[in-house]
């Protein structure tokens, strides 16, 4: 790597890099805002100025180093090389490094990254649940440290972090018999210490001592407790640099990986869907990069509905159209992001409730009250009561 870049982003999804850009825009143009690292402030455009590909005007040369660590399954490295593109387009260094697929990858990673860690004044994550990331932290000696949206699970995370909890994602029941319970013991300590980073503490700084800063960046609703700052993400980058969109007369039903994550039963899942397309005349499934290619064409036999796969986030895909006049969704991250996303286009962003009966015997106990709390708090949406997506059976 390239010497050491005052501003370090870690990312591990499309969505997470997309939220990192979305934060170096409001630095770098919000009133008042501190530049990052100096960079003088971008030019600003009208949220409707139409635009069919992303706009490419000069951009300060290496505003963040975004290191991309990437999963394995294929969707989300395409979405993350299209997004890592676009960082690139905005004028900052994208770094791609293998952290998974061997047991080596992880301690090579570790390696290589570990001196930029050190010398970073501001760090940016996307997923503080990610095990790797938690390792990355135990080395962070920043004056700052920001935490971008990583979806519904920022929600989650604000919860934990303000009672002191150990971080746990709401779908994970734990278990793993002995061999589990001992990972998790001996993981203890770098769990510990993680969390505690994001608490303000004094850190040396350039020879003397600072308080280090925690930012959250999010579109969540939530109420950060008093070790930390919040800062609005309503995706200006997004609406400054795309559509607005063409819209179509039909509806689109947004996908979920409440299925992959073993929260949501298969077979209520599809009925679901079916009975949604049909109340709704839905044409068109934009899938989740997670769902399984198997499950995907059980939807569309039995509904019918084009299966879509974006190569982007939904935020950009919708916004740069087209897209129907009215999204359906169930509990997801983008009952939250795309009202901001598609402010002042005409479409309206429906959420349907999850019917309890739709969980899986293994689905946590927290999972139904996540999911309301999901649907709940979502602003500048149609509400559709679960038995909108009625069940047989």
């Amino acid at each position: 790597m390239t010497p050491s870049a005052p501003t370090l982003a870690f990312v591990e999804s499309p969505v997470q890099l997309l939220n990192v850009l979305e934060w170096a825009h409001v630095r770098a143009t919000a009133p008042g805002a501190r530049p990052l690292d100096g960079i003088p402030p971008q030019r600003t455009r009208a949220a409707a100025a139409p635009a069919p590909a992303p706009v490419t005007d000069p951009a300060p040369a290496a505003a963040v180093r975004i290191v991309v660590l990437p999963p394995t399954d294929p969707m989300s490295r395409g979405q993350l090389r299209r997004m890592a593109a676009l960082a690139r387009d905005e004028g900052h260094e994208v770094c791609w490094q293998e952290a998974r697929g061997s047991r080596l990858a992880p301690l090579r990673a570790l390696a290589a990254l570990a001196r930029d860690v050190r010398a970073a004044r501001t760090v940016v994550v996307g997923d503080p649940f990610s095990r790797y990331v938690q390792l990355l932290l135990t080395l962070v000696r920043a004056e700052e440290l920001v935490v971008v949206d990583d979806g519904t699970a920022t929600m989650e995370f604000v919860a934990q972090t303000a009672r002191g909890e150990r971080l746990v994602r709401w779908h994970r029941a734990g278990g793993g018999g002995l061999p589990g319970r001992v990972r998790e013991l001996a993981y203890a300590p770098v769990s510990a210490t993680a969390r505690r980073r994001f608490t303000p503490a004094p850190v040396a700084a350039g020879g003397r001592r600072a308080d280090r800063r925690v930012e959250l960046f999010t579109a969540m609703p939530v109420v950060p407790h008093g070790a930390m700052t919040l800062r609005a993400n309503e995706f200006a980058w997004t609406r400054a640099r795309f559509g607005p969109p063409r819209l179509t007369k039909g509806t689109d039903l947004v996908g979920t990986s409440l299925v992959e994550t073993g929260v949501v039963d298969p077979d209520r899942y599809l009925d679901a869907v079916r009975a949604l397309a049909t109340e709704h005349g839905a044409t068109r499934y934009f899938a989740h990069r997670r769902e399984s290619a198997e499950k995907l064409r059980a939807l569309s036999r039995a509904t019918g509905l084009e299966i879509v796969r974006p190569d982007l986030p939904l935020e950009l895909t919708a916004r740069r159209g087209p897209v129907g006049r009215t999204v359906l969704s169930f509990p997801s991250t983008v009952v939250h992001t795309l009202p901001y996303a598609l402010a002042g286009t005409g479409v309206t962003v429906a959420v349907c409730e999850v019917d309890p009966a739709w969980l899986t015997g293994s689905a946590t106990p927290r999972a139904r009250s996540f999911l309301a709390g999901v649907t709940d708090t979502a602003r500048d949406v149609r509400r559709l009561p679960a038995g909108t997506a009625s069940t047989a059976g």
